[in-house]
């Protein structure tokens, strides 16, 4: 099913902050966030087990736990299982290693296997406190392995989680799934399986301002020939787009610093915020159904709602393909 006909809006909600991403959050500050996001209009909200190691997803149900369930969109993840036992040592994930150190104590592990799969399904819901999920993200294969290595976890998935959620989506469980990543190379692969088809793609951080060139290159245009549909995660390239200094889940190299700025000068002069500029880039691509940036203070979910619907002049994007802030293959908002 196309995730278009599944998703009530073109901006959903991106819950990994709530995992206490990068900082401690404090529970009445994660619910303000959601409840103002809820108060916004905003009915897609998207987490993951990974997140705080299950901490997002209990936050996010909680609140949820007050609203119609018909009346909104809920996807989560598996490929990361969260156990009882707790960490004794500093876990590797990575780049993201650090992200969640603030988030609850509980060891994670890889396994994209079928018992996996279906065990992580049944822990999300009771975090959750639901009884289904819409869609269901294969997550992060290729995330922490080196080289060729996240090929034989690929594989693993193919057999596994794939399989899976391909008999639940035909069983009416869930309505669609796919794959969560922050590379392109799992879902390139994944579209050329002889295997029952994702509905769709999250891409995090693979289609901003900053990082596009590759997927356009191959990944975007053998989704829209299967009609594949791609949610934007990580529109704002870990921070460093929206006044934070993070790129990558890390503290942003000269180089970037520097393109920022650069966009920045851009925006300003033609009075565009480079939220409104970040967003609306994303979303032009027609593969892309939405967009889901994170926030954990309230009024970052106003800049975003905001940023969605700012006017944005065509001679900023014409201005922005001159000064070659962006690729020529890129295309751009209607109005451009």
């Amino acid at each position: 099913m196309s995730l278009q006909n599944i998703l009530p809006g073109r901006l959903g909600f991106g819950t990994a902050p709530l995992g206490n991403m990068f900082r401690a959050i404090p529970d009445d500050e994660a619910r303000a966030t959601v409840e103002t996001a809820w108060d916004h209009g905003i009915r897609f909200f998207d987490t993951a087990p990974f997140y705080g190691a299950g901490l997002a997803e209990t936050r996010l149900g909680e609140v949820l736990a007050g609203k119609p369930r018909d009346s909104y969109v809920l996807s989560s993840k598996v490929g990361r299982v969260i156990l009882d036992e707790h960490e004794t040592a500093t876990p590797d994930f990575g780049e993201k290693g650090g992200l969640f150190e603030h988030g609850n104590p509980n060891k994670v592990v890889h396994e994209w296997t079928a018992e996996a799969t279906e065990r992580s399904i049944e822990d999300s819901l009771k975090r959750l406190g639901t009884d289904r999920l819409d869609i269901v993200w294969v997550h992060d294969i290729a995330q922490d392995f080196h080289g060729d290595a996240w090929l034989s976890k690929f594989e693993e998935a193919r057999t596994g989680a794939f399989r899976v959620l391909s008999r639940l989506r035909e069983e009416g469980v869930i309505k669609a799934w796919g794959l969560g990543v922050n590379k392109t190379e799992p879902i390139e692969l994944a579209l050329t399986l002889d295997e029952p088809q994702p509905d769709g793609f999250l891409l995090a951080g693979r289609y901003t301002l900053l990082d596009h060139e590759h997927a356009l290159g191959r990944l975007l245009p053998l989704a829209q020939e299967q009609k594949v549909d791609m949610i934007v995660g990580g529109p704002y390239s870990s921070g460093v787009l929206a006044g934070g200094s993070n790129f990558e889940y890390q503290q942003a190299p000269p180089e970037i610093i520097e393109r920022v700025g650069k966009l920045k000068a851009l925006a300003d002069g033609h009075g565009v915020s480079i939220k409104a500029a970040a967003l609306q880039f994303s979303l032009a691509h027609p593969a892309a159904a939405a967009v889901i940036p994170g926030a954990t203070r309230p009024s970052r979910i106003a800049e975003d709602t905001a940023a969605l619907n700012e006017p944005v002049p065509a001679a900023f994007w014409t201005d922005l393909r001159a000064a070659d802030l962006v690729s020529p293959a890129a295309p751009l908002p209607d109005n451009a």
